[in-house]
């Protein structure tokens, strides 16, 4: 059993400084310790897969990221470990339990088949792993072969925790005193964008200093061709999770404000992202959500918008500043405004007429090297 301040020592002295994570009774003692640790930020995420997207964001710029959750939500972070770290070779460190470990101790029955395959599923995802060890003094060397491993390959690494694999007594921390939500009257939206209008209007509106990152799908791809800038990220797969990689990135340059560009059926994907956002209100991220109604990139299939309010979700999970935006003019406007604080702005656009977008001519690996890159010297 490692002592979970002991295991946070370790993770610091090997660089890891943002731990993104999702609750599980075998992490009880790291989730509290980490809660009230100066060693590192911690982020409790609303699931698994923003967990890994959040490290992620951490590692592009240049903060070791670790996930870690319960191996019961294992399935939720496959769709970004394997669309998102794999292809833009940035790997992540995950922790993950064995509920349902085969020989262990008896669990409940939702675990069993989780805990029969959970090593084979890091395996075929191409991800080493290994037990976590079972004192500190072995953990550094432990946490070398993972640096080793992510390094020479380029994906991710695992330790998989078993019961009692960590321990100490950490308290939790105290309750969070519920946060009053102002309600706002929003007004209606007057007409509608062409999406490639939008896109381009962002684009001339961001500083040369502003990290801008588009959502999968058509958005990088309209992003892209307006004008290819080491300063933009165009996220394949992992639909959903641009917020999430932009509260990374948030977190690990405060100083640094970054644009994430966002859709409807993306958010909708992973709505949670949006109540973890609101909680940490990281006041250099501005999420512009550019709401067509529809899945423009699989066929234009109808999204569900039409019969929610994305900004008053928006504002209900806590958002600071919400803002419909009607014309380019304005979207311009609030791009280059200063807000001081988490900020979402509304864009109603068209679905897309040209669906003959270019694809970026680097590969994921490599536009990810150079957005690092320009995110460590710029």
């Amino acid at each position: 059993m490692i002592d979970a301040d002991a295991m946070l020592e370790a993770f610091s002295g090997a660089g890891f400084g943002l731990i993104a994570g999702v609750p599980c009774s075998y992490l009880t003692p790291l989730i509290n310790a980490a809660s009230a640790s100066t060693r590192a930020t911690y982020v409790a995420s609303a699931n698994e897969g923003e967990a890994i997207a959040t490290a992620f964001g951490a590692e592009l710029a240049g903060v070791r990221g670790v996930a870690f959750f319960q191996n019961s939500g294992l399935g939720n972070a496959v769709n970004p470990l394997t669309s998102l770290t794999a292809p833009f070779r940035t790997p992540i460190l995950v922790l993950t339990t064995w509920r349902g470990q085969p020989g262990g101790a008896p669990d409940e029955p939702q675990h069993e088949m989780m805990g029969e395959i959970t090593p084979g599923l890091l395996e075929l995802m191409h991800i080493g792993w290994e037990l976590l060890p079972q004192s500190a003094n072995a953990l550094p060397e432990a946490l070398d072969r993972a640096e080793q491993h992510m390094r020479r390959t380029g994906m991710s690494y695992a330790f998989i925790v078993p019961k009692g694999g960590v321990g100490g007594d950490h308290p939790a921390p105290e309750a969070v005193a519920p946060r009053a939500i102002e309600a706002v009257a929003l007004p209606r939206h007057r007409g509608a964008l062409e999406p490639d209008v939008a896109v381009a209007a962002i684009q001339r509106a961001a500083g040369p200093r502003d990290a801008v990152l588009a959502t999968t799908g058509f958005t990088g791809r309209a992003l892209y061709a307006a004008g290819d800038q080491p300063n933009q990220f165009y996220m394949v797969g992992s639909m959903g999770c641009i917020t999430s990689v932009g509260l990374g990135i948030a977190r690990a340059q405060p100083k640094r404000r970054v644009i994430a560009i966002d859709g409807d059926g993306a958010m909708l994907m992973r709505m949670g992202a949006a109540a973890t956002l609101g909680y940490e209100r990281p006041a250099n991220l501005l999420h512009v959500l550019l709401d067509n109604g529809v899945h423009d990139s699989t066929g234009a299939q109808a999204t569900v918008s039409h019969s929610t309010d994305l900004a008053a979700v928006a504002r209900a999970c806590g958002y600071p500043r919400v803002l419909r935006i009607h014309s380019a003019a304005e979207l311009e406007d609030a791009i280059r405004t200063d807000h001081g604080e988490l900020c979402f702005l509304h864009v109603r656009t068209r679905p897309r007429s040209d669906r003959s977008l270019p694809r970026p001519s680097q590969t994921a690996a490599e536009l990810a090297s150079r957005f690092r890159a320009w995110l460590a010297e710029s």
